[in-house]
């Protein structure tokens, strides 16, 4: 009985569960979150750039550089969760501000993979990689301040 009032009250200090853990971000330490952004946004490089040396291959070069890029672009992505926690990532996700980059990015995650292995579209396929590698910099734009607007007046003093 004096663990159900414990609990209702709020007051259990029992270990949470590794699910629980993993969705709360301040029940990782500092260092540790820290340490598993860098490893995750580290393979995510790593995967892009052996993508783009494997893009150059006779045959399956294609395949492999989608899949790896597209791999590197969703490792990178996900290492933000380890300093923010990915309830409160996908919160900032889908803000207004960056809504539109998001659903960009997203679909072009997919978009990639199906013109590779589904429609057999390599030329689409490398379409998709570049729209993930625009919409990626315009969603990591969102997070500087002022940023996007000094890239769009930059565009516009180049181009006009």
């Amino acid at each position: 009985m004096e663990k159900l009032r414990r609990v209702l009250s709020g007051q259990d200090d029992e270990e949470q569960g590794l699910t629980s853990q993993s969705f709360d971000s301040s029940s990782l330490s500092y260092s540790t979150r820290v340490k598993w952004f860098a490893i995750c946004f580290a393979s995510g490089i790593l995967c892009s750039i052996l993508g783009t040396g494997l893009l150059w291959l006779p045959g399956a070069g294609a395949k492999l550089f989608a899949v790896f890029y597209t791999l590197g672009n969703i490792s990178a992505l996900c290492s933000t969760c380890f300093l923010m926690g990915p309830v409160k990532q996908l919160k900032k996700m889908f803000e207004p501000t960056r809504l539109i980059a998001t659903i960009v990015m997203l679909l072009s995650f997919i978009l990639t993979l199906c013109a590779i292995f589904w429609w057999h579209k390599k030329a689409l396929g490398l379409v998709f990689c570049i729209v993930q590698f625009l919409a990626m910099t315009w969603y990591s734009l969102s997070y500087i301040p002022f940023a996007r607007d000094a890239v769009v007046k930059c565009f516009t003093s180049c181009l006009g």
